[in-house]
Parts: structure tokens; C-alpha cells; sequence
């Protein structure tokens, strides 16, 4: 069972604040860089697939971001400098320490999630490929806010040497075909760009609240959320694929229309249908270009009815209910998708967000009235076997 420990620790990212000796944007902040980061993993691997003919293990890319994501919140504020000069002298130390740190929240899972980060942080095999992608995902997003830090802070001491370092660290990843083509600052650059906004995009912006999170921020969160299901179910790697990568991706279109709040979807009768077709023509025309056409249907397996669980079979998208994947369609050749279960974690996110604010002592009407509805619809749910109900329980005001 997923424990409270562990969901409360991914929020923790959101109060971490980045570049905080520097002018910079209000809130840059941890989970934004680490949501942003795995999107580049994302776009750096299916091109790696394309160009090199690499075989990606995704799943072993995803507990990568997880287990990199949690390093970071235990280690904090620590500046990248320090950071590095700590791993090269102490690395084994530190990683053991980090590793005590997380024991108990990572426990009682159906994956022994301890024992593979033990042997993610303190195994030989530090040359992987997804590792890799990994690494240079991470420069590629702190190099996106740096370029924004830079404009802010120009002539400060030390900016050019930090300017340098990143750019250094980038050219050792120059042999990934997708670095190779972010350097050129075409469309695919594009396409992260415009991700990039969604980290100035405020969840609840209707209500002052405690920590604020981002949509960007938000997205990730779910995509773990939905990781850790998945594997409580024992998927299959191509079903642990689809639900991460569907739920990091699921609020996309908001980059273009901005959050409409559930209520107002919902307020006049055929308004949520004619926001989704605007949402998917704005997709069309303004996202899908700047991506390769060959990745454009599986994106759209992902967003189209993003909280509908379905599979593929004998070509043709199937919808099925998520018990019926477990029973019947847990295998890759399926691609199941389990939208379910993402709807299922992006209510319990924004529960836990509502639960934090609250507890905080920060609170609204909108607060207040999401926290009772989202508790009311979801206190008894059990999803593919999965008791959504015990864990909104954890987080009962």
C-alpha cells in the first residue's frame, strides 16, 4: 500500500525553491524543474529510439526520475557547486544516508522500491543509457531557467562561470541525437518552450494557498502517483508507460486554453465538450507541429478522454474499464491505459493540495468547498483495486 509518508514527501519539491541567491521568477521551484526535467527525458528518449535505433527501458527511465526526484528533496537546497564536490568525495556516504532517509515512506509497496534504489544509487553500473538521458535532461531543464536567471542577473559575480558550467556539462551529452537537435533551437526546442509556461501556470489562482503549486508541478506529481499505482497492480512495462507519460502529459492542452476550473466546465450544460474540442484543435494547429508526426497518435492516445481507461486491439483504440485490464488486457501487446486510475490521482493531488493549505492555516471558500467535494466523490473508491478512499483518508481535514 502506498503510504502517507511518500505522498507528503512529493509535495515537500514544491516548497523547495530554486536560484534563491538570484533575481528570479516568484516561484521556480524544485517540483517545476523536476516535471520539466522528465518531459525532456521524454522527448531525449523517443528521439534516441528514432535516430539511434536505441531500445529504451522505460520503465528502469521512469524509477530513475522517481528515485532522482526523491534524492533531491532530501538533500534539499544544497547549491550545485557544494552538491557535485559532496557526491565526488562522499558519494557513497551521502547516497547511504539519503537511502536511511527514505527507508520507512517507501516501504509496503508491492515493488521492493528500496532495494531498487539501493541498487540504482550505490550499484557499478553507472553508465546506463537511461541514466544518461536522465543526466542530460536535468542540464537541458536547469539550462531553460538559467537562460531566464541570466537576463535577470546580468553583470552579477559568477554568472558567467555558472553560464560555462552548464554549458560544459551539456556538450558531454552531445552523442544523444536529441541534444544534438534542442542545440539547434528548432521546433522540438519549441515544444519544451511552450511546456516551460505551464510552470507559470497557478493551480486554484482563484485562492491564496500554501505551498503553490503549478500546473507543471501538478502534472508530475500525478505521473508518480500513477507510477506507484501501476506498479501496486503489477503492470505490465508498456501499461507503466502509458499511465506515466499519459498523466504527465494529461493537462497539456492547458498551455494553450489556461486552467478552467472544473466548476465552470461543468456550469452550463454542453460547455465541457465544446472546451475539449476547442482544447484539441488547439493541439492540432499549435503543438502537434512542433513534435515528429510519427509521435503525434501516441500523444494522442494519451490526451484524447485522458481519464478513460482503453487499450489497442487489432488497431483500433477499445475503451475498457480498468478492472478489465487487470483481468484480461495486463500485457504489452494490449498497450492498456488505465485513465481511470490517472483521474483517480489527479483528484487525490489536488486533495492533498487543498489538505496542505488548509493545514497551513491559509484557507478559502474554494478550498474549503473543493476539499469537501473531492472527500465526499472519492471517500469509498476503489479503482482496479486500488482504495482511493483510504488514501484521501490519510488527508481527512
Amino acid at each position: 500500500m502506498i503510504r502517507k509518508e511518500l505522498l507528503e514527501l512529493l509535495f515537500e519539491a514544491a516548497s523547495i525553491q530554486r536560484w534563491n541567491d538570484h533575481i528570479r521568477p516568484e516561484h521556480f521551484t524544485e517540483l517545476d524543474k523536476q516535471s520539466h526535467k522528465m518531459v525532456y527525458a521524454f522527448v531525449l528518449a523517443k528521439i534516441e529510439e528514432a535516430d539511434h535505433g536505441a531500445q529504451i527501458n522505460w520503465p528502469e527511465l521512469i524509477e530513475g526520475g522517481l528515485f532522482e526526484f526523491l534524492h533531491r528533496i532530501v538533500l534539499t537546497d544544497i547549491k550545485p557547486p557544494v552538491f557535485y564536490k559532496l557526491m565526488a568525495e562522499k558519494g557513497e556516504q551521502l547516497n547511504r544516508w539519503v537511502l536511511e532517509k527514505l527507508k520507512d515512506r517507501v516501504s509496503d509497496l508491492q515493488l521492493d522500491l528500496f532495494a531498487m534504489m539501493e541498487n540504482y544509487f550505490l550499484s557499478a553500473k553507472q553508465a546506463s543509457l537511461e541514466k544518461k538521458i536522465l543526466k542530460a535532461a536535468h542540464y537541458l531543464a536547469t539550462n531553460w531557467e538559467f537562460k531566464i536567471i541570466y537576463r535577470l542577473n546580468e553583470g552579477l559575480y559568477g554568472l558567467e562561470e555558472t553560464r560555462n558550467a552548464i554549458a560544459n556539462q551539456i556538450e558531454e551529452h552531445y552523442d544523444l541525437a536529441g541534444v544534438q537537435k534542442l542545440a539547434l533551437g528548432k521546433k522540438t526546442s519549441n515544444f519544451l518552450d511552450l511546456v516551460g509556461q505551464l510552470r507559470f501556470q497557478q493551480r486554484w489562482a482563484q485562492s491564496p494557498r500554501v505551498p503553490k503549486t503549478s500546473v507543471m508541478g501538478h502534472m508530475l506529481i500525478v505521473a508518480m502517483m500513477s507510477y506507484l499505482c501501476s506498479v501496486e497492480l503489477k503492470a505490465c512495462p508498456k501499461r507503466i508507460y502509458n499511465n506515466y507519460f499519459a498523466a504527465l502529459f494529461h493537462d497539456l492542452p492547458e498551455v494553450l486554453t489556461r486552467d478552467i476550473v472544473s466548476p465552470v466546465k461543468r456550469s452550463v450544460a454542453g460547455l465541457e465538450e465544446i472546451i475539449k474540442d476547442i482544447e484539441n484543435r488547439q493541439l492540432e494547429e499549435r503543438i502537434f507541429p512542433l513534435l515528429p508526426a510519427t509521435w503525434h497518435d501516441e500523444l494522442k492516445y494519451f490526451i484524447d478522454d485522458e481519464f478513460k481507461s482503453k487499450i489497442i486491439e487489432d488497431g483500433a483504440v477499445k475503451p475498457v474499464s480498468s478492472d478489465e485490464i487487470n483481468n484480461n488486457y495486463n500485457s504489452n501487446i494490449y498497450s492498456p491505459l488505465d485513465g481511470e486510475i490517472i483521474r483517480g490521482c489527479d483528484q487525490l493531488a489536488a486533495y492533498i493540495e487543498t489538505f496542505l493549505s488548509i493545514s497551513h492555516g491559509i484557507k478559502s471558500y474554494h478550498l474549503e468547498e473543493g476539499n469537501r467535494q473531492l472527500y465526499s466523490s472519492n471517500a469509498n473508491k476503489v479503482i482496479a483495486g486500488i482504495n482511493f478512499g483510504q488514501l484521501f483518508s490519510y488527508f481527512k481535514v
